[in-house]
């Protein structure tokens, strides 16, 4: 039996965006409960040169979209990327879930032999089959992101676990 691409991305992609959506609530609530200045967990960093939690939070989603219409085919849509606050985020999240439920199975079909270009014209260049491009690149550097939110969030005290990290299966 094989796996399809869309399979191995777009249901992927869903569950963890959903699994982030749920520990900015709760982080919401924390900062809340705790009078903490929301700014302060959304421009957290685990060191000064990695980039905040919210930028993780958007580089996340830029990455699902990202991903998932290289292998459709399509044009990757361009978001500003300026979100400053828990409900922007979860709005983020959620205008990138709504987009790659849009991406159908049918979309994704040959995409495995499909070249991906990335960063075209530049010295940074690279070119990966479809297959390479989600299984080395997209999917790790995806859940870099979401994994440096929700280490971002627990070492800032936020009562979150596996579970959360990992949402609904």
């Amino acid at each position: 039996m094989t796996t399809s691409l869309y399979d191995a991305s777009i249901p992927v992609f869903k569950q963890m965006l959903g699994g982030l959506a749920g520990i900015l609530v709760k982080a919401e609530a924390h900062a809340a409960a705790k009078k903490i200045e929301p700014a302060a967990l959304l421009q957290a960093r685990l060191f000064p040169d990695m980039f905040p939690l919210t930028r993780q939070i958007q580089i996340a989603c830029d990455f699902a979209r990202g991903v998932s219409s290289r292998l459709a085919g399509v044009e990757v849509p361009v978001y500003e990327d300026k979100e400053q606050s828990f409900d922007e985020l979860r709005a983020l999240i959620a205008k990138t879930v709504a987009y790659i439920d849009n991406v159908k199975p049918a979309q994704l079909e040959g995409s495995a032999q499909r070249e991906i270009i990335t960063r075209p014209g530049t010295p940074k260049e690279r070119r990966f089959s479809g297959q390479t491009y989600l299984l080395s690149y997209g999917l790790p550097q995806f859940f870099f992101h979401v994994t440096t939110a929700y280490a971002l969030l627990r070492h800032n005290g936020i009562e979150i676990g596996k579970r959360d990290y990992m949402g609904a299966y």
